[in-house]
C-alpha cells in the first residue's frame, strides 16, 4: 500500500524572498533522506507561505527495503587455531553479526584470506524511518539565522507548530519544547487554527480557513484576479 506524508514546518512570518529557496531546500533534503533511508517514494512536493514550509511525499513503501550485506572479519589464520576449530575472535565477530560461524566463507583480499559472513537486514516501518525527518526540519540553513529562548538552536524565525502526518496518523517527535501534532494555523487575519485529518487533505483544509498554500496556483489565483480588474477599468497590464 502506497502511503502519503505531510511535515509542515510552522513559523513567525520570514521575509518573502526567503520563502522559496527555503521550501527547495527542504524538498531537497527530504529527497535525500528518504534515498539514504532506502524509503522507496514517487514525489516530494513543496507547499509554502511566509508563516509555512511544507513537503508533501507521495507514494511512501511501507518500509525500507531489505538488503544484505557481507561484513568482514579476522583472517583466516586468526579466526582458526592450530587444530582448525574456530577461534574466539572468529566466535566474537559472528556473535557481534547476528550469525553463527555455520555462515563463515572465506574470501581473498590484497593476498590474505579473510572470514566474511552475508547478513540480511530487514526494513524498518515507514512510520519509524519518518521520525529521522526530525534533523531533516532541524538541518536548514538560511541567509540569516536567529535564536529564540534559552537555547543554542538557531533558525530562521522561531518554530510555532509542527504537524507530521503520514496517511492520518501524527509522527512524533520534537523540536525544542515544539510536539508535533495535526493542528496547523489559518490566515492570520482571516482564520483560525484547524486540524489537518490526513496528509492527503492538507490543501483543502488550509483554504476553508483562507490559505492557498501552493504557490503556483496562488500566483495563477493573483493574475486572473489582476486581470479581472484589467479588463474591468480597461487598464494595459505588462
Amino acid at each position: 500500500m502506497a502511503h502519503t506524508f505531510l511535515l509542515e514546518i510552522g513559523l513567525e512570518e520570514i521575509p518573502a524572498h526567503v520563502v522559496t529557496p527555503s521550501v527547495n531546500q527542504l524538498v531537497q533534503k527530504t529527497t535525500k533522506f528518504l534515498k539514504e533511508q532506502r524509503i522507496d517514494f514517487d514525489e516530494v512536493i513543496p507547499y509554502s507561505t511566509p508563516r509555512r514550509l511544507t513537503v508533501k511525499v507521495t507514494g511512501l513503501a511501507d518500509k525500507q527495503a531489505d538488503i544484505e550485506e557481507e561484513a568482514k572479519g579476522p583472517s583466516k589464520k586468526i579466526a582458526l587455531d592450530d587444530e582448525g576449530n574456530w577461534s574466539k575472535a572468529a566466535q566474537g565477530f559472528v556473535r557481534g553479526q547476528g550469525v553463527t560461524v555455520d555462515d563463515i566463507f572465506f574470501k581473498e583480499l590484497k593476498g590474505t584470506e579473510y572470514v566474511y559472513v552475508k547478513k540480511f537486514i530487514p526494513g524498518e516501518p515507514v512510520a519509524e524511518v519518518l521520525t529521522g525527518m526530525k534533523d531533516v526540519a532541524m538541518d536548514l540553513k538560511f541567509p540569516t539565522m536567529m535564536r529564540w529562548g534559552s537555547n543554542d538552536f538557531e533558525y530562521v524565525r522561531p518554530i510555532k507548530w509542527l504537524v507530521a502526518l503520514l496517511d492520518n496518523e501524527v509522527v512524533p517527535f520534537e523540536i525544542l519544547d515544539i510536539k508535533t501534532g495535526r493542528t496547523t494555523q489559518g490566515h492570520r487575519f482571516l482564520g483560525e487554527a484547524v486540524d489537518v485529518p490526513s496528509a492527503d487533505k492538507y490543501l483543502e483544509t488550509l483554504e476553508t480557513q483562507k490559505v492557498i498554500a501552493d504557490a503556483g496556483v496562488r500566483k495563477t489565483e493573483i493574475r486572473k484576479q489582476i486581470d479581472a480588474l484589467a479588463t474591468e477599468n480597461n487598464w494595459n497590464t505588462v
